[in-house]
């Protein structure tokens, strides 16, 4: 039996065709820029029918979406990272229409991600752990119990919006002071460019001067040595120290898995960063804390939307 399995990225649309807990076909295309929500409907039933080979023998089509997901009713309230997404929208209904009724379940992307993770990933085996998606934006997902846990509106393990300044840097949500204005990728960029701005130049906008700042982008200009890629980084690894430390505090929990693909891309040497980080402000002082790379990589996402819909976890539309 198979099932497709769709992440829905501020960047790309990645999909894959798993039987079991293996992929067997795989494709990606770009986010719409333009359009809103219905240019991203479109893009996905291309990615499904004429990229993954159509519907023929699939159970049902999983998505994993990044903002604020009802999984009862498939809507996407909350989609910061995502052009033209202004008012909640019908995703699920939406996509099981353009693909004629076929069953789709749609998921927070993070959600899914951390249960690829904790199924056949990093976090293979383990009862409980948080996982930190460190890409566009930072997002999070937990596992309690062996159990994804979603909360009452949705946002539980939502790591990127917990405030690591008090009235720090803007966040593209409207709050201030959030984790992910710090880490993630779209923060650190508008931060580079900041500076750039105020006469302090750097690679990074050499690099992109007039396009997106890639997450090769900042590991080229890390890796020559570029000071404001290096503060900027420095400044990520603590921001996600303590936002680590205070969760694994509150829930008492021995693991994190970090990915996503700014994380990815810069490797476990800042995942082991991130890990000293938020080690150094544990509350005991034996901590049997680990924070470890994920090990899927780009196919985390897709893939736990996949798993999720074959495991029946969130409501399949129509």
């Amino acid at each position: 039996m198979s099932w497709i399995g769709v992440d829905l990225g501020g960047t790309k649309i990645y999909g894959v065709v798993v039987k079991g807990a293996e992929v067997v076909h795989e494709a990606k295309r770009k986010t719409p820029t333009q359009g809103g929500p219905l240019a991203v409907v479109d893009a996905i039933a291309a990615l499904v029918t004429d990229d993954l080979g159509g519907l023929d023998g699939v159970h049902g089509v999983g998505i994993g979406a990044p903002g604020v997901v009802d999984v009862v009713t498939g809507t996407v309230h909350e989609a910061p990272n995502l052009a033209g997404w202004v008012e909640p929208f019908d995703l699920g209904p939406a996509v099981a229409e353009a693909f004629g009724g076929h069953p789709v379940t749609v998921d927070n992307d993070v959600n899914v991600g951390t249960v690829a993770e904790h199924r056949i990933g990093a976090g293979k085996g383990a009862n409980e752990l948080l996982g930190v998606f460190v890409g566009t934006g930072v997002g999070g997902g937990l596992i309690l119990d062996g159990r994804l846990r979603r909360g009452s509106t949705g946002l539980a393990g939502e790591i990127g919006h917990v405030a690591v300044e008090q009235r720090g840097r803007l966040c593209g949500c409207g709050g201030r002071g959030h984790l992910e204005a710090y880490a993630g990728r779209a923060g650190l960029e508008r931060r580079a460019r900041e500076l750039d701005g105020e006469g302090r130049d750097t690679m990074l906008v050499e690099l992109a001067p007039a396009k997106r700042m890639t997450s090769s982008v900042f590991a080229k200009a890390l890796a020559a040595g570029d000071p404001v890629a290096i503060e900027l980084l420095d400044e990520a690894v603590e921001a996600l120290g303590v936002a680590i430390s205070s969760a694994v505090t509150l829930l008492d929990l021995r693991l994190v898995v970090v990915g996503g693909g700014l994380a990815d891309r810069l490797g476990p040497a800042f995942v082991g960063r991130v890990e000293q980080a938020a080690r150094s402000r544990s509350f005991t002082s034996n901590s049997p804390l680990r924070v470890v790379p994920g090990e899927l990589g780009d196919r985390s996402g897709a893939i736990g939307a996949a798993l999720v819909a074959a495991e029946g976890v969130a409501v399949q539309h129509p």
